[in-house]
């Protein structure tokens, strides 16, 4: 894939550059801090109380009353930040007329692809990273699972790439950022809750219906189980729509 780093190193330069990172990242740390907050502040009172009731502290698990709420929520938070970071990918070239300039350099429509989606990837990833501090903290009231929260965070980082892959290819499609980043939310929504649709449906249609769910994949990862089926759904998912949006792209230069 040539011209890869060049383009990748151009798109970091782009979200860096930015204030739409900084909103959305300080939003996006706020709000963990919020939800972290909460979530021990509820552990430690249940704690207490447990103190006294043998029964309940046989119930107390910090992967489920902190890690997974928290995760589960930021998973959320995802959900409508994941369409601001792509909105630009594309729909931002196209604006400005520099996809004719891409098409004239010595760089690929894969090569190009690939470079936006690690772009933004790497936004994902600094953005999770800046949420462990305060997993960190759970050192200091509990002894945690860092193998289960690891991977939660790896379960997280796979659905938040397959919202990013979703996101490129809505951008890909029109010349509004607006436009790009509301039709990636309404389209990750439809995922989101399609799993509803099981309980009114056929033994096989409900089993199709809830393998498409994409939160339902990540469930399995928040309670710190490591599924291959899920990690299969979410590297199918990604892949499939970085090809479409390839197939997008090559569809531009085949008009000129």
């Amino acid at each position: 894939m040539r011209g890869f780093w060049a383009v990748y190193r151009k798109e970091l330069y782009a979200l860096f550059a930015s204030p739409i990172f900084y909103v959305v990242a300080s939003i996006f740390l706020v709000l963990n801090g919020y939800f972290f907050y909460t979530a021990l502040a509820y552990y430690n009172m249940v704690s207490f109380q447990a103190a006294q009731n043998p029964f309940m502290a046989n119930q107390l698990h910090l992967m489920d009353m902190v890690v997974r709420p928290v995760l589960m929520d930021l998973s959320v938070v995802l959900l409508l930040t994941a369409p601001l970071l792509t909105m630009r990918t594309y729909a931002e070239e196209r604006r400005s007329g520099t996809m004719e300039l891409l098409f004239t350099l010595p760089v690929t429509d894969k090569g190009v692809v690939a470079a936006k989606f690690a772009g933004v990837l790497t936004t994902l990833a600094l953005l999770l990273v800046g949420t462990l501090p305060c997993m960190a903290v759970l050192e200091a009231v509990a002894d945690p699972n860092w193998k289960a929260i690891l991977c939660a965070y790896l379960g997280l980082f796979l659905l938040g790439a397959a919202f990013l892959s979703l996101g490129m290819f809505s951008s890909a499609f029109t010349k509004n950022q607006i436009v790009a980043a509301v039709f990636s939310f309404g389209a990750l929504l439809l995922f989101w809750v399609i799993g509803w649709l099981s309980s009114i449906m056929g033994p096989t249609s409900m089993r199709l219906v809830e393998y498409l769910s994409i939160v339902r994949h990540f469930d399995t990862f928040s309670k710190g189980v490591l599924d291959s089926r899920d990690v299969i759904y979410y590297l199918l998912f990604t892949s499939f729509f970085l090809f479409v949006t390839v197939r997008q792209i090559e569809s531009y230069r085949w008009r000129g």
